[in-house]
């Protein structure tokens, strides 16, 4: 008998199974390739509705109704590489050398190496080609059939070591001067901006302003040409920042070393995992300035793009409030808002007790 109920049940249960797994399917959501995590095999991140800090596209438009902030359009050849295949005037040349900067930094290596550098390689090689040339012309068997058994000769010996330790000092000194520059601690107010490298992305997180985090994939080649900007260089989240202030750029990476590498600021910084490297920039002016991953880490390394979107001060605290952070010194005031308001009713409390 036992065994008999114990099949029936079976046998229900048999058929009743496809009729609620067609249910299930059906009520299931369908998943993305990007939701997933997976495109095409590359590790992508998650939405940005997904996403702690990043605008919902429900709440996008609200955003752009109350005005707070509106991404900045590139401007042409600032902050980004220069293409000599359009013709246009200068454009070669641009090319064969750095991009403009727009950097503190940027600009004193800039004058480094186009008044110093290019100046003392250029006035070496043209040396060294002269007295090749001479010994060519002036010592060859035919002009010069009985050679010299000269082996040694003081001056030369003298010129040859002084002359190129001169050479150093003069490369020395603004070498050492930028080195120095680029290390120098950020300082207390500098704002702290960190990016982490993951395979195959960026992620932006503000510590200073409510640990907003956006996370940063590259636009494809028609949405970038669509907006204006260079393809595989745009992205759909930007590294806002504030124009004119010292930043303190913080790098690490999830997985593999990255490095966080902007070349019209003049900024270079590797992003290894487990370890914080830290570093000061400061921005002249505004703009949209371009960069890459600038370290081999795995099969869609050229695919990570970095965006870095400088605004003045009043636009970037627009920005936070867009994103749900706060401005640093904002959360301190309306914690001491409602304390100030009980401070008469406590004061009342403890006349009415004596």
């Amino acid at each position: 008998m036992k065994l008999a109920t114990l099949a029936a049940l079976a046998a229900l249960m048999a058929l009743f199974a496809p009729v609620s797994a067609i249910a299930q399917d059906g009520a299931a959501p369908a998943v993305t390739a990007a939701e997933a995590g997976q495109v095409d095999g590359a590790q992508t991140a998650p939405g940005a509705e997904a996403l702690p800090g990043n605008i919902a596209p429900a709440n996008a438009d609200a955003a752009q109704t109350e005005g707070a902030y509106t991404p900045m359009a590139p401007t042409k050849g600032k902050g980004m590489p220069t293409d000599p295949r359009t013709g246009e005037s200068g454009a070669m040349m641009k090319s064969l050398t750095f991009q403009d900067q727009y950097s503190v930094d940027g600009e004193y290596a800039l004058w480094m190496h186009d008044w110093i550098l290019l100046p003392v390689i250029t006035f070496i090689s043209l040396l060294v080609l002269g007295l090749l040339l001479y010994v060519v012309v002036r010592f060859n068997r035919g002009t010069n059939p009985v050679a010299s058994k000269t082996t040694h000769n003081t001056m030369i010996e003298v010129v040859w070591t002084i002359v190129p330790v001169i050479i150093l000092v003069i490369i020395a000194v603004p070498s050492i001067t930028l080195l120095a520059r680029q290390y120098e601690v950020p300082p207390e107010d500098a704002v702290t901006i960190k990016a982490t490298g993951y395979q195959w992305y960026w992620g932006y997180t503000y510590p200073d302003h409510g640990e907003i985090e956006v996370v940063s994939n590259m636009l494809s080649d028609a949405d970038a040409i669509a907006n204006g900007e260079p393809a595989q260089l745009a992205v759909d989240n930007r590294m806002v920042v504030p124009a004119g202030v010292p930043l303190r750029i913080q790098t690490t990476a999830a997985d593999v070393i990255h490095a966080f590498a902007v070349p019209s600021l003049w900024f270079k910084m590797d992003a290894v995992p487990g370890r914080l490297n830290e570093k000061i920039l400061t921005i002249k002016e505004p703009g949209v300035y371009y960069g890459q991953c600038s370290e081999l880490c795995g099969s869609r390394h050229a695919y990570m793009p970095i965006a870095v979107e400088a605004l003045p001060p009043e636009q970037f605290a627009a920005w936070v409030r867009a994103q749900g952070g706060t401005m640093p010194g904002e959360e301190e005031a309306v914690i001491e808002a409602p304390a100030a308001e009980e401070a008469p009713a406590e004061q009342v409390a403890a006349l009415t007790a004596r």
